[in-house]
Parts: structure tokens; sequence; C-alpha cells
């Protein structure tokens, strides 16, 4: 009896020894991820071009007659960044998205939409040396996206649900103060009516985000949110009727635009070769471009079970697979962070060789590239930055309910690591207004020029920044 005691005893000794020095080991665990993030920050410079970070999202927000004493103020950057004021109190108070006219390497005038209403300015050009406003167009519904085309021209679209339309505009600086009837898709008034054109080709729906390929292929996403009526926004493919040659120069008439006349697909994945698992849950992988009817994307969507995503927001060209003649676009899925915990993500697509695109030969495949958290949540604008091929996500996040602002990041491509993921992402610049969206952003050819709008911000008026800096 006593044995046994002394058995039952030394093995619960034992068996306490080793929960509790197991538990020690556990609890010094290493943790992995927070050091490779420190070896990032570490790194700023050669990774990311910077000399540090911003440590943590702003709390803080500065009132009126501070901002619009000194704009600069409504943010902070990293360190070895800088902040000039483009232009402040003079454009219109919802400044998004934006074009470099006549170029990205010397970009003289800034094309920017006005995301209000029909009474609202709602296409203007900014004069990049001294702020001078002008408008260019007025009675657009939420203009939102704006591109400058590789045939000399510049398209802008309308965020607007199922109602938007695309335009296009030709010799921007000869057109001033041009009223749009949205009703008959045309234009009168002012100078230069004669320069812009609708293009129903590419149909209705909220744009925001458009990839504009030198064929004349266009990518955009419907920013919509998922419903009882569909599984979310969808992403569409418009080829032209008549591909544009790659090495043709600038257009001189509107008539000769590849956006005249073409057809439209929606992106459907789970179904390439003999599969059939579209629907929920296929939302990466492979898939077909199918073909759509009728204007009405989002009613097509729906019956065609296109894939769904949470708000597809901006998107932009991956230069360096261009370079090489790949079709890469990477866009934002912006979520839903307060109500639901969604926290949005950045997703990739790609469409095979420029050829292949226009030829709708390839079949296209989306993968995750970053992963919305906590920290950085509901990203919308994004830009790829020449040069260092990073990423510029803009959060867009309800500050009003987590109490931080809004906040740039900067995100590595992928390595040679097992994933596609980023290499991870570093926190850039950060809003001091509660108030305020980082929007619109762009980088000049250098990449060391970046243009962004800080839209709803405290002043009630448009404000546009340039930060420079980057090593």
């Amino acid at each position: 009896m006593q044995r046994s005691w002394t058995l039952v005893s030394r093995a619960s000794i034992l068996f306490v020894l080793a929960l509790t020095f197991g538990g020690l080991a556990v609890s010094a665990r290493m943790d992995v991820g927070q050091q490779a993030q420190h070896d990032l920050e570490a790194k700023s410079v050669q990774e990311f071009g910077v000399v540090r970070g911003v440590d943590h999202s702003s709390t803080t927000s500065i009132d009126a007659a501070t901002a619009s004493t000194d704009p600069t103020k409504l943010a902070t950057v990293a360190r070895g960044l800088k902040v000039r004021v483009v232009t402040s109190g003079v454009a219109a108070p919802n400044l998004d998205m934006m074009a470099f006219w006549p170029n990205d390497q010397n970009p003289e005038w800034i094309i920017e939409c006005n995301e209000q209403g029909t009474t609202d300015p709602g296409l203007q050009r900014i004069r990049v040396s001294d702020g001078k406003v002008e408008t260019i167009v007025t009675g657009t519904d939420s203009c939102d996206p704006v591109h400058r085309t590789p045939w000399g021209t510049i398209v802008f679209g309308e965020e607007a649900d199922t109602t938007g339309h695309v335009y296009e505009l030709i010799n921007p600086l000869a057109t001033t103060d041009v009223t749009l009837d949205r009703i008959t898709g045309t234009f009168s008034g002012g100078t230069g009516s004669e320069n812009l054109v609708e293009h129903p080709a590419l149909g209705n729906l909220s744009f925001e985000g458009i990839a504009i390929y030198p064929n004349g292929v266009v990518y955009y996403g419907d920013e919509n949110r998922p419903s009882k009526e569909t599984s979310g926004g969808a992403y569409f493919k418009f080829i032209p009727s008549n591909l544009r040659d790659v090495n043709a120069g600038t257009i001189t008439s509107l008539d000769d635009s590849p956006l005249a006349s073409g057809s439209v697909y929606g992106l459907r994945l789970g179904m390439h070769g003999n599969s059939t698992d579209y629907g929920q849950g296929s939302n990466t992988g492979l898939g077909n471009w199918i073909a759509v009817s009728s204007a009405n994307l989002r009613q097509e969507a729906a019956e065609l079970h296109l894939t769904g995503y949470y708000r597809p927001e901006d998107v932009a060209i991956d230069e360096a697979a261009l370079a090489v003649g790949n079709v890469r676009f990477c866009g934002n899925n912006t979520g839903n962070e307060f109500e639901a915990h969604n926290w949005g993500e950045t997703i990739c697509v790609t469409d095979g060789t420029l050829s292949d695109a226009g030829g709708n030969a390839a079949a296209p495949e989306v993968q995750d590239f970053q992963l919305g958290t906590p920290e950085r949540q509901m990203v919308d604008n994004i830009a790829y930055q020449p040069g260092r091929g990073d990423w510029i996500l803009h959060e867009d996040a309800d500050v009003g309910e987590t109490g931080k602002n809004d906040d740039l990041w900067a995100c590595l491509p992928d390595g040679a690591d097992d994933d596609q993921l980023s290499d991870g992402c570093l926190r850039i610049a950060t809003l001091n207004d509660l108030s305020a969206e980082w929007t619109g952003g762009a980088f000049d050819a250098t990449g060391k020029r970046f243009f962004v709008s800080v839209q709803h911000n405290v002043t009630g008026h448009g404000v546009l920044l340039e930060i420079s800096g980057w090593k």
C-alpha cells in the first residue's frame, strides 16, 4: 500500500513538473510573427524607402482653423517623407481619384473627379505648380474613377449605383465649364463640349476601379455589397470591337477610341475545365469570362452567378507585369469592419498575356495579396509605386466607430517565398482628422512623388497633397 502511494505520488509530481515546465516553454516561445514585423520595420529604408514608418494610427482630430491655415497638419507621414500642399480651399470639396496630364513623367496638371451630385463640379483640372483649379464638366453623379488612356485621352466614370456611366474626354486643357445631361448622355455649353462622349458599350454600374490596357481592354468592378439579391460586387472585362495596336500613337478624334464599341464579360471563378464549382466559396482560383448581354451589369451578375466580393473599390495595373507583356492588376474589396469584422482584402487578378486578354484566350485567376486586419482595415484606393514595385493602400474605415484615423500602408510585392501574399506592409502615413479619408493617390513615373486627396476633411473644401522623399 505504501509503495503504491509512493508510485502514485511520484507520478503526480512528474506530471505537475511536466505541466509547469511545459507551460513555461510555451509561454517563452518567440512570437515569430511579431519578430518578423519588427525586422521589417528595422529595414524600412531598403524595403520601403523611408527612414521609419509611423508607429501607430493617430487618434487626434485637428480643428478647421488649424487645417485651413496649414493643411499639411492634416497628415503625419513616415520619417524621411515630406508634405507639400498642391491646392487647398479652391477645388471642389470631395476630390477623389486623379490622372496626370500630359504624362506621368512630368505632370503639369492633375485631372480629378469630385464625388458629389449633378449640380456640383464633376471633373476638374488642377495645375501642379500653383494649385490653380478649373472645372471641366458639371453634371456627373458621384464622379470617382479617372484615368489617362494609352491613346492620350481621359476616361472618367460615376460611382452611381446601377446608373453609373463611363465618359471619355479629349483635349482636357481646351475643355471648360461643359454641362452633362445624364439622361441623354450628351454634353453642351462652355468650351469644348465636342471633346466629350459617353461610352454605353461598357455598361452601367457603380464604377470605381478601372484598369485600362494599351490594346483597349478594360477591367472594372461594381462597388456593390452582398445582399439577398446578389453575392456582392462582380468584376467585368471589356474587349473592344477593334483592338488598338499597342504601338499606335495618340488619337485625334474620339471616333477612333477603342471604347466606342465592344463586348463585356463577367468573372465567374470555380468554373474552369470540367469544374462547375462556382458560387459562394469560389472567390479565388481559376475561372472563366462569361459573356454579358445587358447594359445592367449588376442584374447580369446575379442572373449569371458571377463571383461576388464585398464592395470592390479601386484597382491598379501591375506595371512590372505589363512591361513584359502580361496582364496583372490588383484591387481592394473594402469589407465591413465595424459591423461585421470583415476587414477587407486586396486581391490580384491575372489574365495571361496582353494578346491573350484581347482574344479572351486566357483563364483568369484571382489570388489573395493582402488580408485586412483590425489595424489595416477597409482599404479603398490602391496605387502602384514605380521603381520599387510596392503597393500603397488607402484606408477608408469608419473612424467614428473605431476611434482611430485612416492610414496609408505600403505593401511589398510577393518575393520567392511559398505564398503569393505581400511580404509585409508598413504604415507610412496617418491622418489627424477623424472626419477625413485618404483617396485617389497616384505616383508620378519616378515613384518618388505621390499625390493624394484628403477627402471629407474638417475644412469642408478640397485638399490635395504631394508626398515626396522616398529613398
